[in-house]
């Protein structure tokens, strides 16, 4: 008898399969590293980092624009999202914001640009009567019967004068147009991040490897809480430093309160100087109407700075930037020497959010280490 025996099957090959040759060819030899090809490398290297260079300077205006924008993005959201918890939709949300930061530049323009526009013209009708009066004075008279003084000026204003106003009123016209224009866009731009916030957010997170995400989330949910809660007290601060010059300039009876207390608020905005140098013009306009009431205006702002250094700005800022007073002031000072304006307002969010990274992530790596 015999037995069926089964042949043995052959093993599965389990070796991975032969990749296909490359379309062009296999790659040849790497080129040899002596001296020339380094040199040529480190060369192409700088040029590029000189060009790049170059570019961030080129674009530094809009950069600091996009930069702006961001900022106050992130500074409105928090109002957006008070919206949000009332049951409102986000994108209705964004509109009543957006649409109050409009009403607000609206509003300080028809408060600021009248008043302007009225004193240039009560200047340039007063000019007659002054040019009248100069030629009734003796001396004046007495010094244009012999050199012609008055003769003179009048040439002076019709011809060079005239053409430099005329220069310099074309100029103004083009840096208005121009400051429009950068409006607009700051505000559409900011419209824009505004309404893709949190896909911007998840983007750059999606960028962090996923052991640290959730820590980089919460991380940067604090800093964005706290340039939210800055912007926002530093706006109330200066509303309330505008609400309260204006109450003082109506009842001291100096002339365009209004537009002069928006000033003070504008410039509140700014640490440091900002609410000297609205000290400054509204206790200048002050005095060009009444010496009283100058005096009064620069003895109030020397009151009221030291109300809002030591009472106002610590109990609103306290909760929203944890940052000590002379971290803020050095901020301050270097983000003004860099970015001027922009980069005193920029610098104590980001010498708190600086803090921050430190406190939670430095300090913490120290101490195991």
């Amino acid at each position: 008898m015999t037995t069926d025996v089964e042949s043995p099957k052959p093993a599965a090959d389990d070796s991975p399969p032969v990749p296909p040759p490359p379309p062009y060819g296999l790659p040849g030899k790497p080129l040899a590293r002596g001296p020339f090809l380094f040199g040529l490398v480190g060369g192409l290297g700088v040029l590029t980092a000189i060009g790049l260079a170059q570019m961030v300077v080129s674009s530094l205006s809009t950069i600091i624009l996009v930069i702006v924008a961001m900022f106050l993005a992130v500074g409105l959201n928090p109002a957006v999202e008070a919206l949000q918890r009332r049951g409102m939709a986000r994108r209705w949300a964004i509109s009543i914001v957006f649409a109050a930061v409009i009403v607000a530049f609206t509003l300080f323009g028809l408060a600021v640009v009248p008043p302007v526009s009225q004193q240039l013209s009560d200047f340039v009708q007063a000019v007659p009567g002054y040019v009248a009066e100069l030629r009734a004075h003796p001396t004046v008279r007495a010094l244009e019967a012999d050199y012609q003084i008055l003769q003179q000026l009048a040439s002076f204003v019709t011809g060079t004068l005239a053409a430099s106003l005329a220069s310099g009123v074309v100029g103004a016209g083009l840096v208005v147009l121009d400051g429009l224009f950068t409006t607009v866009t700051l505000l559409v731009l900011m419209l824009y991040f505004l309404g893709s916030l949190h896909t911007i957010k998840a983007y750059l997170l999606k960028l962090v490897p996923a052991s640290r995400r959730e820590r980089t989330s919460a991380i940067s949910e604090q800093i964005l809480a706290g340039i939210g809660g800055y912007v926002a007290g530093n706006v109330l601060i200066s509303v309330i430093a505008g609400v309260i010059t204006w109450i003082f300039l109506s009842i001291a009876g100096v002339d365009y309160a209004l537009a002069l207390s928006l000033i003070v608020a504008l410039t509140d905005l700014i640490p440091l100087v900002g609410a000297t140098i609205g000290a400054v013009v509204v206790t200048s306009v002050a005095l060009l109407g009444s010496v009283p009431a100058g005096i009064a205006c620069a003895i109030f702002f020397l009151i009221y700075q030291q109300v809002e250094n030591y009472l106002i700005y610590p109990r609103i800022m306290k909760q929203s930037v944890n940052v000590t007073p002379a971290v803020t002031v050095i901020a301050a000072l270097f983000g003004g020497a860099l970015l001027g304006i922009v980069g005193a307002l920029l610098a104590i969010p980001v010498a708190a959010a600086i803090a921050l990274i430190i406190r939670e992530v430095v300090i913490p790596r120290q101490a195991r280490s």
